[in-house]
């Protein structure tokens, strides 16, 4: 009879669950954002999060998590039901690079994330606090290395894009400089404007109004073309280092085990989403692009950058604190 009992109520779930998927969203969705407002990634949610409301008639409420370079996110977002009421909204670092870094399995992307479509990519720039004496970028890395260890970087955390390419730009160039972690890109630029620091690797979305407005100097982009924002500012391409392409990606995540309708229904709304001119503004506006790839296609390019990056992480045997 027990045996009875059990089978039907799995049968019963079974058949629930199409039903749910069709009625979904009937509440509120979550947005899990690793990182504090005001950056690269909580902006990109923020942009997309009243456009889904729109869409798809309830709300989406951002939840910001920071710390441990995205893990704490992460781990809640590695936990929660798959029912399609909490979403991820990630990048580089927390979706492929925290897990390695802190040195604990309590999430892998492979296993645990199902992604649904990228948001945007986001080039960055290497910014200097006009303090800094170098115009270029020739100047700026002939200043590191005649003081090894005086400058300082601002990081929004470790295992970031800004993080991996400052550990590759010292190993590749026999650079040495002081490496300072923060919450997230608004505490490091609030640092950097200040003084507190010196230079970062920044995503275009955060730096471009303080290029603009002259709190920054801009020496070099990773994009593999020059910026409408930025005409006169070279890439780092041109100027010979052509293995400093990375880009940030954001992203929409849903956890493993998400019923396909919800994953086809996400991810149809968002890429009509990212058409929309007023949003390829928005972003364009920030310095980012708009870009929306099908869940095969964002899966085997999560599988590039990781093949590409973890090895960075580990031969600068990068540790959360």
């Amino acid at each position: 009879m027990r045996r009875l009992c059990y089978a039907l109520l799995a049968v019963g779930v079974m058949l629930a669950s199409p039903v749910a998927a069709q009625q979904w969203p009937a509440r509120s969705v979550k947005l899990i954002v690793p990182y504090p407002a005001g950056g690269n990634v909580d902006s990109a949610a923020r942009i997309i999060a009243d456009k889904l409301q729109e869409r798809l008639g309830q709300p989406f409420i951002i939840d910001n998590k920071a710390g441990a370079g995205g893990a704490i996110a992460g781990e809640v977002f590695a936990k929660s039901a798959n029912d399609g009421y909490t979403l991820f909204v990630g990048a580089n670092g927390p979706v492929l690079f925290a897990p390695v870094i802190n040195k604990r399995d309590a999430y892998n992307w492979k296993r645990d994330f199902a992604p649904i479509s990228t948001i945007s990519m986001t080039p960055l720039v290497l910014e200097v606090h006009p303090s800094v004496k170098a115009t270029t970028l020739k100047e700026f890395f002939d200043l590191a290395k005649a003081e090894p260890g005086k400058l300082t970087m601002a990081s929004p955390g470790a295992g970031t894009t800004n993080h991996l390419l400052s550990e590759l730009a010292q190993s590749s160039l026999g650079l040495k400089w002081v490496t300072v972690h923060y919450r997230g890109n608004a505490p490091a630029t609030n640092d950097l404007l200040g003084g507190q620091v010196n230079f970062a690797f920044d995503q275009m979305s955060v730096a471009l109004p303080f290029l603009k407005n002259g709190s920054f100097r801009a020496l070099a982009v990773t994009s593999q073309r020059r910026l409408k924002s930025l005409p006169d500012v070279p890439t780092f391409s041109e100027l010979g280092y052509k293995d400093f392409d990375a880009q940030t990606f954001t992203g929409l995540f849903a956890p493993a085990g998400t019923p396909a309708p919800i994953i086809d229904r996400l991810h149809d709304t968002l890429a009509a989403i990212l058409k929309d001119p007023a949003i390829v503004t928005k972003f364009d506006n920030l310095g980012a692009e708009a870009v929306a790839m099908t869940p095969a296609e964002f899966t085997a390019y999560l599988e590039r950058e990781d093949a590409k990056w973890i090895p960075v992480v580990r031969a600068a045997n990068i540790k959360a604190d």
